[in-house]
């Protein structure tokens, strides 16, 4: 007998949405600081245990580093579980997210590149990954004048996904449902001179099995082939969290030259790579990222 697939839209998904409503409604009546430790702490203790995502950062880990120490597997596990919750709800709050952003300091050799291009209207693509919080850098370039579209992949709860996609726009826009329609949408934004943003770090059957931390990651080429076809920069960018768990470095990284999508797409890995290595505990080790049996 096949196994019937599950409805979306349903009342499960209804309560779930209410229930996640209540819990991020609660945290935002909070100060900053004591809403974003206790979102982390309820994510690591609660939510990652029911949800099975610690059992999946744990199981990725092995597949990763089959040598490391179960207590240094553990301690991974329950940092990315942290981290995720404190992200969740840090992007949350659109406002808030770029009044703490006002004053970020942005580094990194690609910067200026980037300046240089929004003057001369440039067409640019900034890509990123699952990596510490995404949306840091982009709530600190939007206090700067920048402008910066999105492609965002729906959830599969409709109830959440509502205001989940309209807390995105809020930030800065335009922002395109993942697909053909989205995809087209975010391509002619940046060909009139836009800035827009893509992460490339998910699972993708239809990718190209690129290595990744050591092993082969189906990974979409697709940000290289936009950036080629509207002769934008390809710009990587990344934010690191301190150590307080509040504050943030931000990196803009020197452009990817174009040559071909799949060497572009290569360098975007190494890059998330080198992060990842320095900071295990920032990236989403949650997600299904090599195998789906992960």
């Amino acid at each position: 007998m096949t196994k019937k697939a599950k409805k979306h839209g349903g009342w499960q998904d209804w309560i779930v949405d209410r229930i996640l409503r209540g819990l991020i409604g609660t945290a935002l009546a909070l100060p900053w600081t004591l809403r974003i430790r206790l979102m982390g702490l309820f994510t690591r203790r609660v939510l990652a245990p029911i949800a099975g995502y610690r059992k999946r950062a744990l199981a990725n880990l092995t597949y990763i580093f089959p040598d490391m120490p179960e207590a240094e597997k553990r301690r991974i596990a329950d940092a990315v579980a942290d981290n995720a919750g404190r992200t969740m709800i840090e992007n949350y709050d659109t406002a808030g997210l770029l009044e703490r952003t006002k004053t970020q300091t942005i580094g990194g050799a690609g910067l200026t590149a980037l300046e240089t291009a929004r003057a001369n209207g440039t067409p640019v693509l900034m890509v990123t990954a699952h990596y510490a919080n995404f949306e840091i850098p982009r709530a600190a370039l939007v206090n700067r004048g920048f402008q910066i579209g999105g492609l965002y992949r729906p959830m599969s709860n409709p109830f959440f996904n509502a205001h989940y996609a309209e807390n995105m726009k809020r930030l800065s826009g335009p922002v395109f449902e993942k697909g053909k329609r989205g995809t087209l949408g975010l391509i002619r934004h940046i060909a009139k001179g836009g800035i827009g943003v893509l992460l490339f770090d998910l699972h993708d059957k239809s990718g190209q099995p690129i290595d990744f931390m050591g092993k082969p990651a189906p990974t979409l080429t697709s940000a290289a082939e936009i950036a080629m076809r509207t002769k934008a920069l390809l710009v990587p960018f990344f934010a690191t969290r301190h150590a307080d768990g509040i504050h943030f470095d931000v990196e803009i990284e020197e452009p990817i030259a174009h040559t071909d999508p799949l060497t572009m797409t290569r360098e975007m890995t190494r890059r998330l790579e080198a992060r990842v290595h320095a900071h295990p505990e920032q990236w989403f080790w949650i997600h299904r990222r090599w195998s789906k049996t992960l």
